[in-house]
């Protein structure tokens, strides 16, 4: 295990780990503004490529609502506990059908078990690497929408997916997570143009788990060691551009190793939390812990 204060002094991990809830509520403001632009663009754009670059950006979009469902369940979205509950849960996981709440202790669990064979997400990348074969069959699955139809049955019949909720009580995130699209829809409907939920509900069921997979694989397949407890040996930061932040890593959740080893660092504090660790030789003979762009990871991770 790796003690941050080795790298940091008290001062610097207490203003890294700081919580506003103007910063919050900034970031989760310019991911809606974010979806609205995409369907303003699109309503005056109405042709076929239109509509296609609108369910790629609507699927990042996705992604990033399902970051900051993460961030609300560490706490560190907002300041305030309540904050972080309210719009956690009917601005970012009921708009994907998930649950902060059951989202929140699974990934408690991985947390506490990374770096071991214990950790519950380990299936979705302990597998890595993969032939060329392998990967193109998952990517068929993702951009078909098989992969998202199966997961919206998983929650239908309450199997759960990634939730940690069973039977009534999941039925009752189900139900919820329909009123929360139900009031999208609604809304672009009264704008004269409700036709374009169709794009939603399409990047939902393709483009978002594609991104969703890339990340996974990004974050932790292919690592260096995934039974090691030291995040650099389990865990990878990606060094993203521009396009990758908007399709693939939104809300700085390219910089996992760092938020492995702090949690308690607000995403938008990450930035800053890495610098300081480069500058301090924190990846000195950790290379591989670091990615020059997702496509790399790709490449080093699927084998031809």
């Amino acid at each position: 295990m790796v003690d941050v204060k080795q790298w940091l002094s008290d001062e610097e991990v207490a203003s890294l780990t700081a919580r506003s809830d103007l910063q919050g509520l900034i970031l989760l403001t310019y991911n809606w503004v974010a979806i609205a632009a995409v369907f303003c663009v699109v309503s005056y754009w109405h042709n076929p490529l239109g509509w296609f670059l609108g369910v790629l950006l609507l699927g990042g979009r996705q992604l990033g609502l399902a970051i900051l469902m993460h961030e609300a369940g560490h706490g560190t979205l907002f300041q305030r506990p309540g904050l972080n509950r309210f719009f956690g849960q009917w601005f970012c996981a009921f708009p994907i059908l998930s649950s902060l709440k059951g989202y929140a202790n699974s990934h408690r669990g991985h947390h506490a078990r990374a770096g071991s064979r214990e950790d519950p997400d380990l299936a979705n990348y302990v597998a890595y690497p993969v032939s060329t074969g392998s990967f193109r069959r998952k990517i068929f699955r993702d951009l078909s929408g098989r992969t998202g139809l199966r997961n919206v049955l998983a929650l239908v019949k309450g199997e759960g997916g990634d939730l940690m909720t069973r039977g009534a009580e999941q039925q009752g995130v189900l139900i919820q997570g329909v009123v929360a699209n139900l009031i999208l829809a609604i809304v672009l409907w009264v704008a004269g143009v409700g036709e374009l939920y169709v794009m939603w509900v399409v990047a939902y069921l393709t483009i978002y788990p594609l991104a969703a997979r890339i990340r996974q694989l990004a974050e932790h397949g292919n690592v260096k060691n995934l039974y090691d407890p030291d995040p650099r040996q389990h865990t990878r930061t990606t060094l993203a551009n521009g396009l990758e932040r908007l399709l693939i890593c939104p809300n700085r959740v390219n910089f996992h190793c760092e938020h492995h080893l702090l949690a308690s660092v607000p995403c938008y504090r990450l930035p800053a939390f890495h610098s300081l660790l480069r500058s301090r030789g924190f990846y000195d003979s950790h290379e591989r812990s670091l990615a020059r762009g997702y496509w790399a990871v790709i490449r080093n991770a699927v084998l031809g």
